[in-house]
């Protein structure tokens, strides 16, 4: 692979053999930190393939969300894990009763990297867990001046895990060879650099937009800007999944469609099993990909990352791929919409008021 030339995978479990083929092969240290790492088939095999690195004296390091990783935290493997010499934190552990309340799920760490002798990195939107294997994702293996910063930024949040200080640091992200940022959002009011990155860009957009996310809970000032592009004559794409897996979430979603669809945004939905993908490609010179939903957790309360870029490979590409998916999609159109079943409208009146959590 090319160092100046970005790596896709698109199938999950291509990006899962890439990256143990990659933690395989690491001379010096691994560094890997998740939102899910489930205790299951895909989970043991990274967990073996980790054991036996850190036996071979290789420094690893693993850094999982406590309650994306629930399962892994309270299971044996974290403690046979360091029984092997691994470094194995939890970001923001919270009490066992409240992990299946509702206000666990904020402040979380939601990215996705792997960095390998801090030469190769991954990132992206699969986490590792057997659910995930036939999910449309969209990952990124680089080996480029980038992956510095996907280091930079790794230690960060290890050392936040380690002093308990979730809101302290985070990283906006340089200027890399050939347009390359590895941008981050966390939190704070301040620290939301990635959101501002996407907002700014769609404000720039001049022909077309091209967004997919498999979460579309968009604040006001996102909307608005949405629908100021279409008005300057841009051409605005969603894909969504057509598959929910978080009902809650869909239902939230689906409380947009109407007044998207009236301002002239189109809106696309994935019919191939759901659509996990995160990614935003604009006029042909911009384009990003990572952990970032277009949802309130991710504006407002969880940690992302994301690589954005001008790099004409990075862009062409990530837009290739939009439109490959578009070929696996159905359009909502606004009059079949407005059709649709009176007590799905009941469900969506109702939801409303707690977007802003979701």
């Amino acid at each position: 692979m090319n160092p100046e030339t970005p790596q896709f995978y698109l199938n999950v479990p291509d990006t899962w053999e890439a990256m143990l083929r990659a933690c395989e092969g690491a001379r010096d240290c691994i560094d890997l930190e998740q939102y899910i790492f489930e205790e299951d088939t895909i989970g043991n095999r990274f967990v073996e393939v980790l054991r036996k690195k850190a036996r071979e004296g290789i420094k690893v390091r693993v850094l999982c969300d406590a309650v994306g990783s629930w399962f892994l935290l309270t299971s044996r493997l974290p403690w046979l894990m360091r029984k092997d010499g691994i470094e194995v934190r939890f970001v923001n552990v919270v009490s066992p009763w409240r992990v299946r309340k509702i206000f666990s799920w904020f402040f979380r760490d939601h990215r996705k990297i792997l960095i390998v002798d801090k030469e190769v990195g991954f990132t992206g939107s699969s986490g590792i867990s057997d659910v995930m294997q036939n999910w449309r994702d969209t990952n990124i293996q680089v080996q480029s001046g980038i992956v510095a910063e996907m280091q930079a930024t790794f230690n960060d949040m290890w050392a936040q895990a380690a002093e308990k200080k979730i809101m302290r640091r985070i990283r906006k992200g340089r200027d890399y060879a050939r347009g390359f940022q590895f941008v981050t959002n966390s939190p704070r009011f301040r620290k939301r650099f990635l959101y501002n990155a996407i907002v700014d860009a769609l404000r720039n957009a001049r022909s077309y937009a091209h967004l997919t996310t498999p979460y579309f809970v968009p604040d006001r000032r996102l909307v608005r800007v949405l629908k100021l592009a279409v008005q300057r004559g841009v051409e605005v794409k969603i894909i969504l999944p057509k598959e929910v897996v978080e009902p809650l979430v869909g239902y939230a979603v689906h409380t947009f469609y109407e007044s998207m669809l009236r301002a002239g945004v189109k809106i696309f939905e994935y019919q191939k099993g759901f659509m996990h993908a995160k990614t935003i490609v604009i006029d042909d010179e911009w384009a990003t990909a990572g952990s970032f939903n277009l949802d309130s957790l991710s504006f407002v309360y969880n940690y992302e990352a994301n690589i954005v870029s001008t790099d004409q490979n990075f862009v062409q590409s990530l837009k290739s791929h939009f439109i490959e998916d578009l070929s696996n999609c159905e359009e909502v159109l606004l009059d079949s919409w407005l059709r649709r079943p009176f007590t799905q409208k009941v469900v969506e009146f109702f939801i409303r008021p707690f977007r802003r959590f979701l």
